[in-house]
């Protein structure tokens, strides 16, 4: 693998496409009332601002020539009035827009979380889980804002850019000519410029995205990372990662900053001429000051709108493509979900039947091919076999985390795929040889497999699974908190608190898959006895590599070849000398 590089995240760059925005009304048109009385809010408010040049135009050319101070007490006190408006109006306009803007926030998020929890495992195991992330978080708060703000203010910056027009040709037709001549010089600029804004932002959110993906997998693979002594290649990729932010980042900046003073070089000239044009007509007595001083305030404020028109155009174009994502992980294909006439698996007791069962996880690549096989209520079965024989595949299919290809499985008779997901998973309690463990307490995560079980379920569910003497001397006991992973217990004591989740959810069928892989050998004995009550009286599915472990289990199969190649009691196997004699008799003679 290069040292230097890193999956790029998928492009976006793409051209502004409208259906996403409509598709957007779905979040919008719950809120369409206070988003209506916000603008209207907003269009008084900028009306309000807008009559303080008209007012300075009459002190200008009335009330100061003559002296007249009550007219003038009279102008400032509307003047101060209309101020006070339009800051109250857009106040109370932006207290509207935030709640929107925060519950447009929540509905997408709880959408977006809502699809991921339903997503198969094929979903997490070909995404970096930094890039699923970001969607979640960064972009669902970019787009908010568009769809809340950002349709408001296109409509308020073109009802203020026509408001000024009115105000300004109400005060003066020629000079107002003279201001509109600059607009086909500033939408040049504004064109050439938004290109290139675009492209670079675009860019940013590209290589930023790479960035929270990698640094996301290093900070879960960090003490991976040091157990090989990758960190000077490590920080050498991530350097060059942050690199490439910094320098997209540079370039974006570089293009930002010229707006504002392209920008104001078109003003400076336009009020300039507004100015020379004045005078040469003020010279002639056509024209007062106070109507130049009035025109130049609007030509000032002009630009405004059509700066945050473009400015908004440019965040649509950005946070279309966001949209897009966004929507791309809520159309995700939920492939395993419950049939329109799914009923709910009544209580089982744990009958499993294999019925021409063929499964690939890629398309031409059959991991399992017509597999058959009955198993009784109550029944232990040992899975064994080599990597990748398909051991896990056979116990996540029994949990449905799969669809056949071929095939049927049946539990006490039903076909599990005309049942509830729920009330199949509810009866089943699976345990993996990634024991994950959330932030909580140690008695949180064991109630994860019950939540109403009571203080003294979990106890006796952890005693019988040998986890209680850990447990008990924490500091706080069952009520001790827990990083994020378990990051400060062991893999055996993860293992150990897993163990009594599973158990304290009292499954019909029972899964282990390398349930004991991180616990030490004379644990394991001890644990052994709590495995067997464990798994009485229920029908268990057992992988392990120690065989030691399944030498008692009803049946074992060996798995190899995509099928079932072997099925016997331990005694009956090393009877037939075949494959799984060999097996085990190798692993004995390497613990001797």
């Amino acid at each position: 693998m290069a040292r230097n590089t890193y999956k790029e995240d998928e492009l976006l760059e793409e051209p502004f496409d409208i259906k996403h925005l409509l598709r957007a009304w779905v979040y919008i048109k719950h809120y369409s009332g206070p988003m209506v009385l916000a603008l209207v809010l907003s269009a008084i408010g900028g009306a309000a601002a807008l009559v303080s040049p008209i007012i300075v135009e009459k002190a200008l050319d009335e009330a100061i020539p003559v002296g007249n101070v009550r007219m003038l007490i009279i102008l400032v006190i509307w003047m101060v009035v209309f101020y006070l408006l339009s800051i109250i109006f857009f106040t109370i306009r932006s207290r509207i827009m935030i709640n929107v803007s925060q519950n447009i926030i929540y509905n997408i998020r709880n959408d977006v979380f809502g699809h991921l929890q339903a997503l198969p495992f094929q979903y997490y195991d070909t995404r970096p889980h930094g890039k699923i992330l970001i969607r979640v978080v960064n972009y669902v708060n970019s787009v908010s804002d568009m769809l809340s703000n950002g349709l408001i203010n296109v409509i308020l910056e073109i009802l203020n850019l026509i408001f000024i027009i009115i105000f300004m040709f109400i005060v003066d037709v020629k000079l107002s000519l003279v201001v509109m001549a600059g607009v086909p010089i500033l939408m040049v600029f504004m064109f050439w410029i938004k290109n290139k804004q675009r492209k670079a932002w675009q860019q940013v959110s590209n290589k930023n995205s790479n960035l929270n993906a990698y640094l996301q997998e290093n900070i879960v693979g960090a003490r991976i990372t040091q157990i090989f002594a990758r960190e000077d290649e490590n920080a050498e990729i991530f350097e060059g990662l942050s690199d490439r932010c910094r320098k997209t980042w540079m370039r974006a900046i570089e293009y930002s900053t010229l707006v504002w003073p392209g920008i104001d070089t078109i003003s400076v000239f336009v009020r300039a001429a507004i100015f020379i044009t004045g005078i040469l007509i003020f010279g002639q007595g056509n024209t007062s000051l106070g109507v130049i001083v009035a025109i130049s305030s609007y030509a000032s404020r002009f630009w405004q709108p059509i700066m945050n028109l473009g400015n908004i155009f440019n965040n649509f174009i950005n946070n279309i493509a966001y949209l897009e994502r966004i929507f791309e992980t809520i159309d995700e294909p939920v492939e395993v979900r419950d049939a329109d006439d799914a009923y709910d698996l009544p209580a089982i007791s744990g009958s499993v039947v294999f019925d021409h069962v063929s499964f690939s996880y890629e398309e031409g690549k059959e991991i399992l091919h017509d597999v058959s096989f009955t198993v009784e209520p109550g029944e232990s079965i040992a899975l064994v076999g080599p990597t990748g024989a398909g051991k896990s595949t056979i116990v996540s299919l029994i949990s449905r985390f799969y669809n056949l290809d071929k095939g049927r499985i049946l539990i006490d008779g039903h076909d599990i795929s005309k049942v509830t997901l729920h009330s199949l998973r509810s009866q089943m309690g699976i345990m993996l040889q990634d024991s994950f463990i959330f932030s909580g307490t140690i008695e949180d995560n064991i109630r994860y497999g019950k939540l109403d079980a009571t203080h003294e379920e979990i106890v006796n569910a952890s005693r019988l699974v040998c986890a209680d003497d850990f447990i008990s001397g924490t500091q706080d006991g069952y009520r001790s908190e827990v990083k994020e992973r378990g990051s400060l217990l062991s893999q055996g004591q993860k293992q150990l608190i897993s163990f009594a989740r599973t158990l304290l959810s009292d499954p019909a069928i029972l899964v282990l898959d390398e349930a004991t892989s991180s616990i030490d050998v004379q644990t394991e004995k001890a644990l052994q006895q709590g495995l067997n009550a464990m798994m009485k009286g229920r029908t268990s599915f057992v992988i392990a590599h120690r065989l030691s472990t399944i030498t008692g289990c009803d049946k074992i199969m060996y798995i190899d070849a995509g099928g079932i190649v072997e099925c016997g009691s331990h005694d009956e196997l090393m009877a037939k000398r075949g494959l799984y004699y060999k097996l085990y008799t190798a692993q004995i003679e390497d613990t001797i």
